[in-house]
């Protein structure tokens, strides 16, 4: 079992750069995807992007491409999700997962979830 734990979350200003951290520990050298989703107050929790334990990287989500760039620190087992450009739609509790289905957006496919870290964007 893989257990992920997020940071970095905070207030940040429209127009404004933030990076989470996502700390993976455990059977990491099962080699898991990982992925940050987010979730808004009210809707459901979305992916946002996604990095294999190799490096290669998911598609990110339509509304944070040329915004969002996401990273891994193999000697670390660190995943990062730098976030440039913030907008008050970027507002939400976010969520490093971590799984074993490559490619897939999907909730269900991630077992392994942290507690969530709020960003907040002010407009």
């Amino acid at each position: 079992q893989v257990q992920v734990a997020e940071s970095g979350g905070g207030l940040v200003q429209a127009g404004g750069s933030l990076r989470l951290s996502c700390a993976a520990s455990g059977r990491t050298a099962s080699s898991p995807t990982i992925s940050w989703f987010r979730q808004a107050a009210g809707k459901e929790r979305e992916f946002v992007a996604a990095i294999s334990w190799n490096g290669y990287r998911s598609n990110n989500t339509e509304s944070v491409k040329g915004r969002f760039f996401i990273s891994k620190d193999n000697a670390k087992n660190m995943v990062y999700l730098q976030m440039n450009t913030l907008t008050h739609e970027d507002t939400a509790v976010y969520y490093c997962a971590a799984g074993y289905v490559y490619g897939s957006f999907s909730v269900t496919d991630f077992g392994s979830w942290g507690q969530g870290t709020q960003v907040t964007v002010s407009s």
